[in-house]
């Protein structure tokens, strides 16, 4: 089969396309050229005809001027700042009649929007952690006042993230707060860096769990994983600190020993988020586990592939399965959903 592989490069994206002050980790979710090269050497060892098609404008352009793939494999994260930018090139192969992999650009809009997600998998019955969306742009009142306002509603402490970024992007070892006026500061300073909302949730202390899923009607669970700390800390946050330096931060461990019932609670609110948001092919959802209830943090339906690092590739291989048979399963997927 004639594959295209959509993606982000790190190094490789416009300076344009940055919000204003975007932090030091502005291209977290992009993939090295090694990482790019690694998947279409196994695509390739797969007996598929791999053509790198990128994203952007190169992309447009070769979809318009070359023969089009029968399906394309889409890590693309997208650029920017903005909400929908995962959505991008999902709706530019639906309206070139594309076949791609993984879930369509409502979802992949919806799951990126961590305020969003959380709506709709709260409204489907699965627990999630309190929280408010602080957008200034949407407040009346003085800043402080209003934001000191709502804080003082919400259970503590809380945890304070960008709403529109993956990979722990601006999440850090520092970003659980109980005193208000540093998390007044702290969201302030978020705002200015990233160009966007800020979500704010009670810091659920439990056990951080990720769930992997792939396939369709109805997904296979490939395993819960938890994330263990190897040092001794108050507060455990799965940081982007911790996954820049996750041999040695933290301890990995599938399947999850966290008792029946538990597994049990985990897996049907997973199998619920999952078709709440509307995932296909392949997803990887984050977790917090607190006295036996499982609380939904987010959504990640374009979890990283790199072969030797990202938690999904890390879980499968934990459950027996490697990355050439990760990567085929993900095709596989798509190719039934399209009828190819």
């Amino acid at each position: 089969m004639r594959l295209g592989l959509t993606f982000n490069v790190r190094g490789q994206s416009p300076a344009a396309s940055r919000a204003p002050g975007l932090a030091s980790d502005a291209e977290e979710e992009f993939d090295s050229p090694t990482t790019i090269q690694a998947l279409a050497d196994v695509l390739r060892g797969l007996g598929h005809r791999v053509d790198l098609l990128g994203d952007g404008e190169p992309l447009l352009k070769r979809l318009l001027s070359e023969p089009r793939p029968q399906l394309v494999l889409n890590i693309a994260e997208g650029t920017g700042a903005l909400r929908s930018r995962e959505a991008r090139v999902p709706a530019l192969l639906e309206m070139l009649e594309v076949a791609y992999t993984g879930s369509d650009p409502l979802t992949l809009a919806a799951t990126l929007d961590k305020d969003c997600a959380k709506r709709l998998v709260s409204q489907a019955g699965v627990a999630t952690p309190p929280w408010i969306l602080w957008d200034p742009a949407q407040q009346s009142q003085p800043p402080a006042a209003s934001l000191t306002e709502q804080l003082g509603r919400l259970p503590a402490p809380w945890i304070i993230k960008p709403a529109f970024e993956g990979s722990s992007k601006g999440v850090l070892e520092t970003s659980v707060f109980s005193d208000l006026p540093a998390a007044v500061a702290a969201v302030e300073q978020l705002v200015a860096a990233y160009g966007q909302p800020v979500l704010i949730e009670e810091y659920i202390d439990g056990d951080e769990l990720t769930v992997g899923l792939v396939g369709n009607a109805p997904p296979d669970i490939l395993g819960i994983m938890r994330v263990i700390p190897q040092f001794a800390t108050e507060r455990f946050v799965y940081s982007l600190e911790v996954k820049r330096d996750f041999e040695r931060r933290v301890r990995y461990e599938c399947p999850a020993q966290i008792g029946p019932a538990a597994t049990a609670a985990v897996e049907q609110a997973v199998r619920t988020c999952w078709q709440a948001l509307g995932c296909r092919d392949v997803a990887r959802f984050d977790f917090r586990l607190r006295d036996g209830q499982p609380y939904f943090l987010e959504c990640n339906p374009l979890p990283g592939l790199n072969p030797h690092s990202g938690d999904l590739v890390l879980l499968a291989r934990a459950t027996g399965v490697e990355h050439p048979e990760l990567l085929r399963r993900i095709v596989a997927a798509a190719c039934t959903r399209h009828g190819l």
